[in-house]
């Protein structure tokens, strides 16, 4: 992780997010990516607003959706031609069932 403590990166890996190594601003960031990768169509203004409050900018915010749509973007396309991460190893990705 860029610049990241251990602890954050750890607590991030696990999908602790509700862990006190991430600050409330941490944590509502989180949860707008949360929102925008699952159902970006489900965003309203004051999912943004609610940001803004915790102290991030509206460059900040745009940026975020920018990366979060960047990311859907490239799991999408290596999904389409059956890429896989080679961390996966021979088992495919962490799931319980793939079919």
């Amino acid at each position: 992780m860029q610049g990241a403590q251990a602890e954050v990166a750890d607590t991030l890996a696990a999908g602790a997010t509700d862990s006190a190594e991430l600050s409330a601003a941490e944590r509502a960031l989180l949860e707008f990516a949360k929102l925008v990768t699952e159902a970006a169509y489900k965003t309203k203004a004051s999912d943004v607003q609610k940001l803004r409050d915790c102290g991030w900018s509206d460059e900040q915010i745009a940026e975020a959706v920018y990366v979060i749509a960047m990311f859907a973007f490239f799991n999408r396309v290596a999904d389409a031609f059956g890429l896989q991460d080679p961390s996966y190893g021979d088992d495919g990705p962490p799931t319980d069932d793939l079919t």
